[in-house]
């Protein structure tokens, strides 16, 4: 981990100095001091005393913006410029005018997300579109501290961190325009943009002969015929949104050989388990599907582990860590609940841990390194065939009967309902600490190369 050092704003400096660590002493040429897009010139001097502290004069402080908060940051030397930070804006929306809770129902998720600021060395904010000046080049940021919620001024980010909720806000005009200048306007790094869509994932995994083998059979609906046929071949499929997200809107599809009926199995509006019987494919579908087909995909149903007569897939978050490198941070084990179509913890679903699930210590190890394997084989593979610089993504796989893993769904913006289960704390803190420190590699990287993709 490279190191972090202590910020000091003196009034006992001179007007427009800066002290630099004093192991830094080798660069005698610094005259600039930067903090997010703010820079100015600067009398640049090793610390007198020997010590390996930054200390800026007020003004200097105030001019860049640069916030009396105790924290540690990185310096990053490039050229004749002390590049203080890094920020990371972390990008979203659906704020409220309310202190306690500015971000609503999320507060408490961003609060913790924020809170690893010092084990990164970087700050963190929180912004939405209304609160950039433009003219000023300035943002009214949110930062958490041990006392709560805080707005401070802060220069424009060196990396933005999206953390928008859902596609409905990512569709938006105004948002998409905030994005669309600050990367070509500011050149600003943007990272973990947009939602996957399912279909979309899939037919660009396929293309890769390694990672086609982990994935399920799946077309966008077209006929009845191909339904049919994949009940015939499978036993039952899965009917899903392109772009559902939280287990919402699917439906599995059941034929049973031996009473030549069809059964469809779903969660209703109330949040109840429904299971209906149907003579008809065709009366399933329109009985289920009333309205267009055309924003479904079909997938083929696979034969999952159980535990305790429950089905179990697994959830697996990868994140790119300080260095870019790709990272398995979890693993949890989903048990479905009794009736439901997925295991969901809202459609009564349970987490686990792999131990919970598993009782032999060697099945754990195998099932944990096939679930680790293909977690990062499939990172790199979407890093390589997705827009945008991905840092973070989680998985739901299925392990069938036989042992083999299957992919059935890659989320850029993953859930965290796996942390409430008390032995993933640990998992918590690292998923949240590289999500940051990821953004702290892209700063360097965007300093160093200014204008360059940094994937």
């Amino acid at each position: 981990m490279k190191k972090h050092y202590r910020i000091d704003i003196s009034d006992h400096l001179e007007r427009g100095t800066v002290y630099f660590p004093a192991e830094l002493s080798n660069h005698h040429a610094l005259t600039r001091i930067s903090f997010g897009t703010f820079a100015i010139n600067a009398k640049c001097y090793p610390h007198p005393d020997g010590k390996n502290t930054l200390v800026l004069s007020p003004d200097i402080a105030e001019a860049i913006k640069f916030p009396s908060l105790d924290i540690p940051f990185h310096l990053f030397l490039v050229e004749k410029t002390i590049h203080i930070g890094p920020l990371i804006g972390i990008f979203t929306s659906g704020f409220t005018p309310f202190v306690m809770r500015p971000i609503g129902e999320r507060s408490m998720f961003f609060a913790k997300l924020l809170s690893v600021k010092k084990f990164v060395g970087a700050l963190p904010f929180v912004f939405g579109e209304q609160h950039i000046n433009w003219e000023e080049g300035t943002i009214e940021g949110f930062v958490y501290h041990k006392h709560g919620w805080e707005t401070i001024t802060l220069p424009f980010p060196n990396v933005i961190y999206d953390r928008l909720p859902n596609r409905r806000s990512e569709k938006k005009a105004a948002l998409r325009k905030v994005k669309d200048r600050l990367q070509s306007e500011y050149l600003i790094p943007w990272y973990n943009p947009g939602f996957f869509n399912k279909l979309d994932v899939f037919e660009r995994l396929e293309s890769v002969e390694e990672v086609s083998k982990l994935l399920p059979e799946t077309h966008p609906f077209t006929s009845f015929s191909m339904i049919e046929r994949m009940l015939s071949e499978y036993g039952h499929v899965y009917v899903k949104p392109m772009n559902g997200s939280l287990g919402l809107g699917i439906y599995q599809i059941i034929f049973d050989r031996e009473q030549n009926h069809y059964y469809c199995r779903f969660r209703d509006t109330d949040g109840i388990n429904r299971l209906r019987k149907f003579e008809t494919l065709e009366s399933l579908m329109k009985h289920t599907f009333p309205n267009k087909l055309n924003h479904l995909i079909v997938q083929q149903g696979i034969h999952l582990l159980r535990y305790e007569r429950c089905p179990v897939d697994f959830r697996v978050h990868t994140n790119k860590d300080e260095n870019g490198n790709w990272k398995v941070t979890a693993v949890a084990a989903k048990v479905a609940g009794p009736g439901s179509v997925t295991t969901h913890v809202k459609s009564g679903g349970s987490i686990k841990t792999i131990e919970e699930v598993i009782e032999d210590k060697e099945e754990q190890a195998k099932l944990l390194h096939k679930l680790s394997e293909a977690s990062l084989l499939i990172s790199h593979v979407l890093d390589n065939h997705m827009e945008g610089i991905i840092g973070e993504i989680g998985f739901d796989l299925g392990v069938d009967r036989e042992g083999k893993v299957w992919l059935f769904e890659a989320n850029s913006k993953p859930g965290r309902s796996i942390f409430k289960h008390p032995d993933m704390k640990e998992f918590d803190l690292l998923t949240r600490k590289l999500s940051l420190a990821f953004g702290v590699f892209l700063s360097e990287q965007a300093i160093k190369q200014p204008g360059e993709v940094f994937k």
